[in-house]
Order: C-alpha cells, then sequence, then structure tokens
C-alpha cells in the first residue's frame, strides 16, 4: 500500500494509468482506523490488479476538499485519474469495500 500526499498524489492517483484505489483517511477519524487492517488485506490480495494507496487528509486538508473528500471515512477507485466510484461514511464496510473492489479486478 503506498502512502500518498500532497506531493505524489497527482503523479500517483490523477496521472495514472488504470485503477488506483484511495483510501481517504484521518488521524482522529476511528472508523478510518477500524478499517485500516481491512484495507491492507485488500492490498496484500488484489494489489497485483489494481494500484492501492492512502491519503492522510488531516496531512493534506486542502487536497482532500479539492477531491470533495467532505467527511471520513472515504474509499474510492479512479480509472486514468477519474474518480468512478466511492463508497463514503457509514456505507463503507467491509463488505462494500471489497464489492467495489471486485467490481474492478
Amino acid at each position: 500500500m503506498l502512502e500518498v500526499d500532497k506531493k505524489t498524489f497527482e503523479d500517483e492517483v490523477l496521472k495514472a494509468e488504470g485503477y488506483v484505489f484511495v483510501d481517504f483517511f484521518g488521524d482522529g477519524c476511528v472508523p478510518c482506523q477500524a478499517l485500516m487492517p481491512f484495507v491492507h488485506e485488500m492490498a496484500d490480495k488484489y494489489g497485483d490488479k489494481i494500484k492501492f494507496t492512502s491519503l492522510n487528509t488531516t496531512k493534506a486538508r486542502r487536497l482532500a476538499i479539492g477531491q470533495k473528500i467532505l467527511g471520513l471515512p472515504v474509499m474510492a477507485i479512479y480509472k486514468d485519474g477519474e474518480k468512478i466510484e466511492e463508497v463514503v461514511k457509514d456505507d463503507a464496510t467491509q463488505e462494500s469495500i471489497e464489492a467495489m473492489i471486485k467490481k474492478y479486478i
């Protein structure tokens, strides 16, 4: 799982070819922290088919707002630099995250 920040997000996500999964999380977000081990498990399982990244929105607030991330947790899939799907807040469950990933592998 690749950690991206405001300096690397454009190259690693927006300019990337193919599918990129982004875990938008925050330091104080309890649901984000609870989902993190599962997201890492998915990265280990499907990382050969989808690029997995994570962005700490606490450290990159303006970038997150620019990506229309207004609440956490948010898990998103980008294709060729464009966000094509996301699961947000209460909808971000292990089942919904894995179902979203499986659509693109």
